[in-house]
C-alpha cells in the first residue's frame, strides 16, 4: 500500500514591516507569535504532520538506533553517595522508569554503609504521573536535615513552583510559592529565602524571607533588583556560616551578605558593582575569598575581612595569570581548588593552607588523555581532607574520583558502566588546532572509530559548534553518540570564538560588534576538517542549538554549499525582531551579548547575519529545525517563522523540516526514554542524508 504525500504546509503571509534607523524590517509571519490562536496550533500541527510523513521511511532505522543507544544504558543504576551532614546523598535509576529518584542514607560511620536504610526524598516518577513533562529546579535539604525544599516544573516554560516536604512524615507541608529560582535555607531551619522572577520576562528579581507555616502572601520582601539587565540569586557559603545575594548580569555583579543565624537582619554589601566587573564569594574562618576580574579578565583571588569587605581593603592571595583563566574557585577548611582553563582544557590544582597566612603546597591533578573535561564534583562539606572531581573524554566514559589532599593521590571511585559490547580501545580522539584568516588558532576536538576512519576525506563528518555566553563546549564521554561513530561518521567540536575556552577574552573576542569572528571560525573549522582528510567534502553534517541555532542559520546564509545536512535546535534565528522586543524573556540583559539593535551601529550590524532576515533565494542543504511549544528562552516561533519564509525561498528539494514538541521547553522532552526517541530521530535523519545508514 502506497503511503500518500502530505504536501508541505505554506503559511499564510501577513506583511507587518517595523521601520527603524532608516531601515525596514520585513516580517511576513509575524502572526504566528500568538500561542492561543487555533491557527497558529494547527499550523504547528501540520508541520509536525508533514514531518513524520517524509520521516516515515526511517522509522525502522529511528527504531534501531534507540534500541543500540538503550542497550549501551546501565538502566537501573545508583550514582557515588556524597556526605553532607550526617547523611549520604545519591541518585539511582530504575529500569522502565523515565526519571530518577533522590535518596539518602544515615551516615553511621567515615564509609557509606548500604546496610542503613534507604530513605526516599523525591521520586520524581511519582511527581510526574499525569504529566507530559517534570523537569526539578532547585533542591535544598534545611540544615537540620529534616525538611527537603525543592521547585518544580510541569511545562518546559521554566516556570518553578516551591514545595516544602517533612521528611520524617515524607508529606509535603502548605508552604509553597510560584516563579521561584534559587533557595537557601538559614541555620533555624525555619526560615528559607527563595527568589522570583517577573511574569513577562522571567527575569530574577525579587529576594523573598518565608518562616515555615506563613503563607507565601505574608512573605518579607528583602530585595528588588531594578536594573533590567540583573538577575537575582541567593545561596550560602560552603560552610554554611552566610547566606549570599548575589546581582548580576552578563558582564558585572555584586554580592550581599548576611549571617544564617540571624535570617531576619539586613544583607550588607560586599562591594557595589562597577560595570564590567564580576566577583564570587565564599567564606573560611571570618574571611571572605573573592574570585574576581578587577585587574583583568583571566581573574585572580583576593581576600578581605567580614569586618571590613569594600575593595579598599582587599588583600591579593592568588594572583591573576593571564595564559590560564581562573574558571572557578572553591574553599575548604584546610584547601582550596583553583580551575583554570590552559590552551583550552580545565586544570584543577590543590592547594594547601598555610600555617602563616596565605597558601603553601600547590599540586595540580594529572589528566592522561589530549582531550577530556574535568571538574570538582558534590562536595558539600566544608571540614574534609577529600575531593571529589568528575572526569570523562570523547572516549573514556564519566568517571568520579576522591583526591586525598595530604596524599596527592586519586582514587577511582565509579566509572559509568557501558554495556552492550563498549570497548573504549576502538575509538580515539585528537586535538586539532585550525588557523582562521585573522591568525586566530581554533582548538577542534575529534573523535572517530579506528577501525573505520581513514583521513583520506572519505568518512561523513559531523561538526557541533555553540560559540555564545562564555559557554565551553563540555567534552564529555556519549554513549548514543556511538550509533554515530559506529557508522563511520567522524565527530568534531569547533571551539569557537564567543565560547569560554579560553577564558573571558575568548569570549569577548566572538560577541557583541565582532560577533560574526563565530560564525567565519566555524566555516574554517569544516573547511580545514575537509582539507585536512577527517571528512568528505560532500557528506558533512553540523549541528547547533539555541545561540549555536543561529550559528546554523547564519553558516547556512554565508556557505550553503559547504553542508550536506544541518540539524538545528531551538534556533535562535529571529535575531533583530526578538532584540527589539524588551517584553520577551532575556532581551534586555543580553544587550550585554548581542548588542542594542536600538543603536543604530548595533542595528546595522546585527541586520548583516541575523539568519531569518538574510534568507535569500537558491539552494539549501538538508535541514531538520527542531522547538518546543513551550519554550522559554527561543520562543517557538523563532524556529516555526524562518522555516516558513525559507519555504518560499528554496530553489532545490533537499528536506526542510520543523519538528516541534508540543509539551516540552528549551531542553526537549524530560523523561530520559523519550529524550532517546528523539535523539533518534535526529540520527536518522542525519545519516539517511549522509548516506550512512548502516
Amino acid at each position: 500500500m502506497t503511503q500518500s504525500i502530505i504536501l508541505p504546509p505554506q503559511a499564510r503571509q501577513e506583511p507587518t514591516p517595523t521601520t527603524l534607523h532608516g531601515q525596514t524590517l520585513d516580517d511576513n509571519y509575524r502572526w504566528m507569535r500568538d500561542k492561543s490562536s487555533p491557527e497558529v496550533l494547527a499550523h504547528l500541527k501540520a508541520e509536525n504532520a508533514y514531518t513524520l510523513s517524509v520521516m516515515a521511511g526511517t522509522e525502522g532505522l529511528q527504531k534501531k538506533l534507540y534500541d543500540e543507544m538503550l542497550s549501551h544504558i546501565k538502566e537501573t543504576d545508583v550514582s557515588v553517595p556524597y556526605r553532607n551532614r550526617g547523611w549520604f546523598y545519591y541518585v539511582r535509576t530504575v529500569e522502565g522508569k523515565q526519571y530518577p529518584i533522590h535518596c539518602r542514607r544515615l551516615a553511621v560511620g567515615a564509609a557509606y554503609d548500604e546496610s542503613q536504610p534507604e530513605e526516599i526524598l523525591l521520586d520524581v516518577n511519582q511527581l510526574a504521573e499525569g504529566q507530559s513533562f517534570m523537569a526539578l529546579g532547585a533542591l535544598s535539604v534545611s540544615i537540620d536535615d529534616t525538611k527537603l525544599a525543592y521547585s518544580t516544573d510541569n511545562t518546559g516554560f521554566r516556570q518553578y513552583t516551591l514545595h516544602v516536604r517533612d521528611l520524617k512524615t515524607g508529606l509535603d507541608l502548605p508552604d509553597s510559592a510560584e516563579r521561584v529560582g534559587s533557595i537557601a535555607w538559614a541555620a533555624d531551619s525555619h526560615t528559607l529565602f527563595y527568589t522570583t522572577e517577573d511574569e513577562v520576562t522571567k527575569r530574577h528579581d525579587h529576594l523573598f524571607r518565608h518562616r515555615l507555616g506563613d503563607s507565601s502572601e505574608s512573605d518579607v520582601l528583602i530585595y528588588e533588583e531594578k536594573d533590567e539587565r540583573f538577575n537575582v540569586g541567593v545561596g550560602k557559603t560552603r560552610d554554611n556560616e552566610y547566606l549570599l545575594m548575589e546581582a548580576g548580569s552578563h558582564t558585572t555583579s555584586e554580592c550581599r551578605f548576611l549571617s544564617a543565624k540571624t535570617p531576619e537582619g539586613e544583607f550588607q554589601m560586599i562591594a557595589p558593582r562597577v560595570d564590567e566587573q564580576e566577583y564570587a564569594v565564599d567564606h573560611r574562618k571570618g574571611l571572605f575569598y573573592i574570585r574576581t576580574n578587577d585587574v583583568g579578565k583571566s581573574f585572580r583571588v583576593v581576600t578581605t575581612r567580614v569586618e571590613t569587605p569594600e575593595r579598599d581593603f582587599w588583600e591579593e592571595l592568588i594572583p591573576l595569570q593571564a595564559d590560564a583563566p581562573l574558571e572557578d574557585f572553591d574553599v575548604f577548611d584546610s584547601f582550596c581548588v583553583c580551575s583554570r582553563r590552559r590552551l583550552g582544557l580545565p586544570t584543577l590544582t590543590v592547594i594547601e593552607f598555610g600555617m602563616a597566612k596565605g597558601v603553601g603546597l600547590s599540586r595540580e591533578i594529572a589528566f592522561p588523555e589530549p582531550v577530556y573535561a574535568a571538574a570538582t564534583n558534590m562536595n558539600p562539606e566544608f571540614a574534609t581532607e577529600k575531593l571529589r572531581y568528575s572526569y570523562t573524554s570523547l572516549v573514556s566514559p564519566a568517571s568520579i574520583y576522591e583526591y586525598d589532599v595530604r596524599l596527592g593521590t586519586s582514587q577511582l571511585l565509579k566509572q559509568q558502566e557501558v554495556p552492550g559490547g563498549f570497548d573504549s580501545s576502538r575509538y580515539a580522539s585528537e586535538r586539532v588546532w585550525v588557523e582562521t584568516s585573522d591568525g586566530v588558532k581554533i582548538p577542534v576536538s575529534v573523535v572517530y572509530r579506528r577501525d573505520s576512519f581513514t583521513r583520506n576525506s572519505t568518512n561523513p563528518v559531523y561538526v557541533y559548534g555553540y560559540g555564545s555566553y562564555g559557554y565551553p563546549l563540555p567534552i564529555g564521554f556519549s554513549s548514543s553518540r556511538l550509533s554515530l561513530l559506529d557508522r563511520g561518521v567522524v565527530i568534531a567540536y569547533a571551539h569557537i570564538r564567543g565560547g569560554g575556552e579560553m577564558g573571558d577574552l575568548w569570549h569577548d573576542a566572538g560577541k557583541m560588534m565582532v560577533k560574526r569572528n563565530t560564525f567565519s571560525d566555524f566555516i574554517a573549522v569544516t573547511e580545514q576538517l575537509v582539507a585536512k582528510g577527517y571528512g568528505a567534502r560532500d557528506r558533512v553534517a553540523i549541528e547547533g542549538g539555541s545561540a549555536g541555532g543561529l550559528l546554523m542559520g547564519a553558516v547556512v546564509n554565508e556557505r550553503p554549499e559547504l553542508f550536506r545536512v544541518v540539524l538545528s535546535h531551538v534556533p535562535f534565528v529571529d535575531v533583530l525582531n526578538t532584540m527589539l522586543d524588551a517584553s520577551l524573556p532575556l532581551t534586555v540583559a543580553e544587550y550585554e551579548e548581542w548588542g542594542n539593535p536600538n543603536e543604530a551601529e548595533a542595528f546595522e550590524y546585527m541586520r548583516s547575519y541575523s539568519p531569518y532576515d538574510n534568507l535569500k533565494a537558491g539552494e539549501y542543504p538538508a535541514l531538520l529545525v527542531k522547538t518546543s511549544l513551550n519554550d522559554s528562552q527561543v520562543m517557538y516561533w523563532e524556529p516555526a517563522k524562518y522555516v516558513a519564509k525559507l519555504r518560499t525561498l528554496k530553489t532545490n528539494d533537499a528536506p526542510l523540516l520543523l519538528h516541534i514538541n508540543m509539551d516540552a521547553g528549551h531542553g526537549g522532552a524530560s523523561g530520559r526514554y523519550d529524550y532517546l526517541k528523539e535523539i533518534a530521530f535526529d540520527y536518522a535523519f542525519l545519516l539517511t542524508e549522509l548516506g550512512a545508514a548502516d
